[in-house]
């Protein structure tokens, strides 16, 4: 049976992510979810991009739009992202597309304006970046960068009170709406964790790549977990977004 993998935040990393696809080593009918940021942090921002579009043309890819390739497209577009761009990593993923040619940028470009905002599978999973504000889903966002922006839904999720059972009326609304719900953006290192975590019915698969952490990616059905080295270890002679 194909199997479904997620893949948490890249960051730039391509080497780590190249490693951790070696480590998955997934068959050709099998899904690959990417949560997105596969940009700003590492050097290869540009890299990553051009593998994940090399990859679609074997796999199966689904690429959902996080919150630094949506600066990244701004950018391409010739509009200045907030100054906090350039200070998350954003300056790499600049030194590193200027090495493209014209042409080059306008396939990158179209890559990420491709990009969904979020996915559901025939399962009723849904696959998002961040998360979601209205209790009708994420269809129903009103502000659409929140759902490369939210981080309230994990938020939710941890403070959830596991002895409430689903079907009662104090259980959260968002929650209900899926039976699993698969985001990044909030690296569970910040929880003193380096592996995905899970609250609720709520699965985080971002481990930090951007920092000191891996990428790291679930099996959807199994759960089984792979990861990348820590990224650092990959690039020693930068900093990532530690700085």
């Amino acid at each position: 049976m194909p199997a479904t993998y997620v893949i948490g935040d890249i960051h730039g990393a391509l080497k780590a992510l190249q490693q951790l696809l070696d480590r998955i080593a997934p068959e050709k009918e099998d899904t690959l979810v990417f949560l997105g940021d596969y940009v700003d942090g590492w050097s290869e921002s540009a890299e990553v991009i051009t593998y994940l579009m090399q990859l679609e043309q074997k796999h199966r890819c689904i690429f959902i739009k996080g919150n630094h390739d949506a600066w990244c497209e701004s950018w391409l577009h010739g509009i200045m992202p907030e100054a906090s761009w350039l200070r998350n990593g954003g300056q790499a993923t600049v030194s590193s597309f200027n090495k493209l040619s014209a042409a080059e940028l306008a396939v990158h470009t179209a890559f990420l304006e491709r990009m969904r905002l979020y996915y559901t599978d025939d399962n009723n999973r849904l696959f998002i970046h961040a998360g979601f504000t209205s209790t009708h889903g994420p269809a129903h966002e009103r502000f659409e960068p929140m759902l490369y922006w939210d981080r309230s839904l994990w938020e939710l999720a941890l403070a959830v009170d596991p002895r409430i059972p689903k079907e009662s009326l104090r259980y959260p609304r968002r929650l209900k709406l899926f039976r699993e719900i698969y985001i990044g953006h909030t690296p569970s290192v910040n929880y003193g964790e380096d592996m995905p975590m899970v609250a609720a019915n709520v699965h985080n698969v971002d481990t930090g790549a951007a920092f000191m952490g891996k990428i790291s990616a679930m099996n959807a059905d199994t759960k089984e977990v792979w990861q990348s080295d820590c990224v650092y270890l990959l690039y020693p002679n930068e900093k990532g977004r530690n700085a």
